[in-house]
């Protein structure tokens, strides 16, 4: 008989049965399957809460669309939306006014902010925009020029030299040495708009953003001194945000592609 082969055949078994019980061992001893790291939709699911943004007033049209875009993108959040000239913003803010976030027309009024340790992080720079003059459209007093609004008889509106399409309009003034002498300085942009399309005003310097947006109510006017008062727009989270986490979505959904393409269709340049 041959006695080999079953002595063979065990000590297969053996080895077999043996490697099982190793490989049970080690599958017991491994560490657990390690938690799948939240995608950033899941993340960006979980924003709620609502927001205060202090903006420009030359950002009304698309700041309104920007903030109904978030809300639809993120349902469980609201943006309220605060539009003043940037000056006026920041005095209340710098009073104690509440707020999540600052959208300024200009760096000036940012870094007034950010001296006063109100601003959460580095403001970034989202967009540029330069004055052009708006008339009415049958423009009664035959503006053409930048140096028409100087003429005498001409009723002439800009805004105070502390907002920054008043700054823009100085700084206009000296490069060209062409000097305004209008009838009524307002606090921002959309109160000189409102002075030429209610016929008050024969002429208004206003940002080209403005225009656009007031369709035919005025007549735009291009002016190439304009590129010597480019304003640029800087957004930024503001300290002790009652909802930082929000507050920093929408500052960086602003900046994103799709808040870009928003602002120029408004006519607003690239930063």
């Amino acid at each position: 008989m041959n006695r080999t082969a079953p002595r063979r055949s065990f000590r297969l078994l053996s080895a077999l049965a043996l490697g099982a019980g190793v490989l049970l061992a080690v599958s017991a001893c491994a560490a657990p399957a390690a938690t799948p790291t939240p995608t950033a939709s899941a993340t960006a699911d979980e924003l709620s809460g609502s927001i205060t943004v202090y903006a420009a007033a030359s950002l009304k049209t698309t700041f309104t669309a920007l903030a109904e875009d978030f809300e639809e993108a993120h349902p469980g959040t609201t943006v309220e939306l605060t539009f003043a000239g940037s000056s006026d913003l920041v005095t209340q803010l710098t009073n104690g006014a509440p707020g999540d976030v600052f959208a300024s027309a200009d760096e000036k009024n940012m870094t007034k902010l950010a001296d006063a340790d109100l601003v959460e992080g580095d403001p970034v720079d989202f967009a540029t925009n330069v004055l052009q003059i708006a008339v009415p459209p049958s423009n009664p007093a035959g503006v053409k020029t930048f140096a028409d609004l100087a003429r005498p008889g001409v009723k002439t509106v800009v805004c105070a030299p502390q907002v920054p399409c008043g700054a823009a309009t100085v700084a206009v003034e000296e490069a060209t040495g062409v000097a305004l002498s209008p009838v009524s300085e307002e606090s921002s942009v959309t109160d000189v708009l409102g002075k030429v399309t209610s016929g008050e005003a024969d002429a208004g310097l206003v940002y080209v953003t403005d225009v656009i947006a007031a369709g035919d109510a005025v007549e735009g006017i291009t002016f190439p001194e304009s590129s010597e008062a480019v304003n640029t727009y800087p957004i930024a989270p503001l300290a002790g945000s009652a909802n930082p986490t929000v507050a920093a979505a929408f500052a960086a959904y602003v900046v994103s592609a799709e808040g870009q393409r928003v602002l120029a269709d408004a006519g607003f340049g690239a930063p």
